[in-house]
């Protein structure tokens, strides 16, 4: 049950952060926000504030923003329909109802001769069996009504093909964005609460009943020697400890002024495919808050550079496609992470963030960073792209991303359960 809960809340919480920046620098810029979504499929929970409806749905494989104008519009009246219109108290069309007009009884119906509803928001027609032509103003946040189902209508000016290149960059670029941000602010609040990790030759907190605590270890020995071998930082006493598991070493340290000598057994541990040794001890941390400020963006950094580093060895193949997990791999590795601290579950929360931030920003369709690229594109040659061969391909790459997540699960059931 633990584990099932710092899932959700993970999965909720980044999610929600990606999606929140876009949702932001889409309203920033005028556009209007359909819907705003945590996760696919049938939805759980929905509510509407304002212009936007807010759902969870049912499949945690990501989220969305619908802004309008970034798929075909599906409000459409065509001449001959015959529709039903409700007026505000201003006389201007605020309700088109296009069937069950019979639900509506105090809708005026007419025939349509012409319906604009993206520039000039006017609605041509007769009343049935009369010849005079009617004209009427329409609402910029009229609903429309198909099926009982209300759409408000999107002018173009509220539409994501209306905006500066500029607009339109920033509110894709904004849900990465937020990851680095959340990853930044989490290692603030780490390095606030526990301190900043520093690379000094000194043992931080030790593990209760491990081998650094049984050996007689104290938090705060500064180490000087491991099995003769001079030690100046924390990163060259653990490749000394890593480098030698099920081993004896003589750890020297200095304590209270005096210098001691204390044998230390090392215990095996599996770690990135590997058999290393370790003593149970962390790494030494330091209070302070400048050092604090900068731990977020440098700790955001190196994580970033080594995410990256992955990734690369992904396209020369140097690592595999087995490498990857998807949500029962991420959801197996949460509940090992929980198990051992909420400082490393936060770690972990933080390390996810600044990956769904990478994975977006890749130029591949479907993504943030495909539709970057065509913004990219378009900024170059004076010209959007044809909207429906941008749609085709955004599809295309949506369905490869979906057999991938697939690939990428059943490798995942596979190596833990089969």
């Amino acid at each position: 049950m633990t584990t099932i809960i710092a899932f959700i809340f993970m999965f909720g919480l980044l999610v929600f952060v990606h999606e929140l920046g876009h949702l932001i620098f889409a309203k920033r810029a005028g556009m209007l926000a359909r819907e705003f979504a945590i996760g696919f499929g049938p939805k759980i929970f929905s509510t509407k504030k304002n212009e936007t409806l807010y759902t969870i749905r049912l499949l945690p494989i990501g989220g969305y923003v619908r802004v309008a104008g970034e798929d075909p519009e599906i409000i459409e009246i065509k001449p001959g329909h015959h529709i039903g219109l409700e007026f505000n108290g201003e006389g201007k069309v605020n309700k088109i109802i296009v069937n069950n007009k019979s639900k509506h009884p105090n809708a005026r119906v007419i025939e349509v001769e012409k319906a604009d509803l993206e520039h000039q928001l006017v609605i041509e027609g007769y009343e049935v069996d009369e010849d005079e032509k009617l004209f009427f103003e329409v609402e910029p946040t009229a609903d429309f009504v198909m099926d009982e189902k209300e759409t408000q209508i999107a002018p173009y000016n509220r539409q994501f093909a209306s905006k500066t290149l500029p607009q339109r960059a920033m509110q894709l670029f904004a849900g990465p964005m937020m990851n680095f941000i959340l990853a930044i602010i989490i290692f603030f609040l780490l390095g606030l609460f526990q301190g900043v990790p520093v690379d000094k030759a000194q043992l931080g907190k030790l593990v209760e009943g491990g081998p650094a605590a049984q050996s007689g270890l104290h938090q705060g020995d500064e180490v000087v020697q491991v099995d003769g071998q001079s030690v100046d930082t924390w990163t060259e006493f653990v490749k000394i400890v890593q480098k030698n598991p099920s081993t004896q070493l003589e750890v020297t340290v200095k304590r209270d002024q005096n210098t001691v000598t204390i044998p230390v057994q090392t215990r095996e541990v599996e770690a990135n495919g590997e058999t290393v040794g370790q003593i149970g001890v962390y790494r030494p941390v330091e209070k302070s808050f400048t050092k604090t400020l900068s731990y977020g963006f440098t700790e955001t950094y190196e994580l970033t550079k080594l995410i990256l580093v992955n990734l690369s060895k992904l396209v020369t193949g140097e690592l595999s496609i087995n490498n990857l997990s998807g949500p029962v791999g991420i959801y197996d590795a949460t509940g090992q992470v929980v198990q051992q601290s909420w400082q490393i579950y936060t770690k972990w929360i933080a390390l996810l963030s600044i990956n769904l931030g990478i994975i977006n920003l890749l130029p591949l369709p479907a993504l943030d960073g495909g539709r970057l690229l065509f913004v990219g594109v378009e900024a170059v040659r004076g010209k959007p792209i044809d909207p429906q061969k941008e749609g085709i391909v955004h599809f295309i790459g949506f369905a490869l991303l979906m057999l991938l997540m697939i690939v990428v699960t059943w490798n995942d059931i596979q190596r833990l359960f089969l």
